[in-house]
């Protein structure tokens, strides 16, 4: 009985540095693989001969299987337990199947016809099959910060160092890039397909390290025994929808998404933010990658320094409405910038990755708060919320990439001239949008976060 006893209290104390560095690198195949697939992929898809619509078909294809199926993952996971075989047999499918997306279309190959109807269906099906994956690695490992610790704190910090390596992933990408498109020359349209392979694969590669690095480091945690040896059946999806905090949280987290989304280089609109830099506001080329860089940066330093705060429940509500305050004025700052003083983008993009952090570390960690100790649905909470974001999303890059499209430059004065663009509002308007929502609903939830204590080895020394 006191082994039971010393065993929870355990389950309840503050995690040490290394247990929080072996699960913050569990997710960085799946975000290398993302930001490889929303940077790449409309690219590669348009550059074969897809329109943009059947590129965004492609795109919405994968993103609902992913929803749909962090659903099913979410009830199994919660049913059967077993996070580390969910998230190794994810990331193994992650690895087989992303590969083959950008291998070419093998529904043709295999019928002999170069239609776009086949070509969407074939990459379509590819893209489905990389997004189930992709759901069951993410549900896991999301899940597993509840059953990994009861500590409040912890479990903000579990969250934070996962957002600051889906940064470090996001950074990775873009290096891989950078050398396979200086080595290799793209002279035809097969020397082009295979640079894109080549960042595929050395992205899996690298991935793939550091899924082993997650699995060997850090523990099963349990979901089946909760503090002082009381049993947690796994509760009824009922359960959840009884509850106003679960909508709350569901708000804020789908709004969250939207809004780091639509502006971070790693998610479902990113390319938006290349168009923006380049067709509105005529910047150089270099534009293209400083910008999300320095939006990387930052949000990789904030996340961080987040790590070394004792969090309670009025914390992560007063920091979320930090970053939406200030993404409403950024939100505000692009819709109005001049192609004159485009130089403030640079400016902009380091309230930009400030917000982002400040937001998705604690809109996140709401999740934690609304589970508490009820770890017997954790899965169901993150699977349904995910399919909510991923949902969401999808029919936002649909909307954005089917209308992407150019008004007349405006004259604002004799001086100024802004130029106004589909990119332009949904850069300026959904980001700010959401955050206002976002912000009015954490004003009136109640979150309880027990367990509240600082880290037992703080990350920055």
């Amino acid at each position: 009985m006191s082994n039971e006893i010393e065993d929870d209290d355990s389950f309840t104390k503050p995690l040490g540095k290394r247990s929080v560095v072996y699960y913050g690198v569990g997710h960085m195949l799946n975000d290398i693989t993302a930001a490889c697939w929303f940077t790449y992929l409309l690219l590669f898809l348009t550059e074969i001969g897809l329109s943009p619509r059947d590129a965004a078909t492609v795109m919405l294809s994968g993103q609902i299987a992913d929803g749909f199926t962090t659903i099913f993952a979410g009830e199994l996971i919660d049913r059967f337990g077993h996070f580390k075989v969910w998230h190794g047999a994810g990331s193994v499918l992650v690895a087989i199947s992303f590969s083959s997306v950008f291998g070419g279309c093998i529904p043709c190959k295999i019928f002999a016809t170069s239609s776009s109807t086949w070509r969407t269906i074939g990459y379509s099906v590819f893209a489905s099959i990389f997004n189930v994956g992709w759901a069951a690695s993410q549900v896991s490992h999301m899940s597993m910060v509840n059953c990994i610790t009861l500590n409040s704190t912890s479990r903000v910090v579990l969250t934070s160092c996962r957002n600051a390596f889906t940064m470090v992933a996001n950074l990775t990408l873009y290096a891989i890039a950078l050398v396979v498109f200086a080595v290799t020359k793209a002279e035809t349209n097969a020397d082009v397909e295979n640079q894109y392979r080549w960042i595929a694969y050395l992205s899996i590669f690298f991935g793939c390290c550091f899924v082993v690095i997650f699995l060997l480091g850090t523990k099963e945690p349990r979901s089946k025994v909760g503090v002082q040896g009381n049993s947690h059946a796994r509760i009824a999806w009922a359960y959840w929808f009884k509850r106003v905090l679960y909508y709350e949280v569901a708000t804020v987290y789908v709004l969250t998404r939207l809004v780091t989304n639509v502006s971070q280089m790693a998610s479902c609109a990113q390319a938006y933010l290349a168009f923006y830099v380049i067709d509105d506001l005529r910047m150089a080329q270099s534009a293209k990658a400083l910008v999300p860089a320095i939006i990387y940066i930052c949000s990789f330093i904030v996340s961080v320094i987040l790590q070394e705060i004792a969090w309670t429940g009025r914390r992560l509500k007063a920091y979320y409405s930090a970053g939406c305050i200030l993404w409403i004025f950024c939100g505000a700052a692009i819709l109005l910038l001049p192609r004159s003083l485009s130089a403030f983008m640079y400016i902009i993009s380091i309230f930009i990755g400030i917000a982002n952090a400040l937001m998705m570390v604690t809109g996140v960690s709401m999740q934690s708060v609304l589970i508490g100790e009820n770890l017997g649905g954790c899965a169901f909470v993150c699977g349904s919320l995910s399919f909510l974001d991923k949902i969401s999303c999808g029919l936002a890059l649909y909307v954005l990439q089917s209308f992407q499209s150019c008004s007349p430059e405006l004259q604002l004065t004799n001086s100024i001239h802004v130029y106004i663009s589909v990119t332009r509002f949904g850069l300026g308007l959904i980001p700010p949008v959401c955050s206002l929502v976002g912000m009015a609903v954490t004003y009136n939830m109640k979150l309880h976060t027990p367990f509240s204590k600082p880290m037992m080895e703080p990350l920055l020394e």
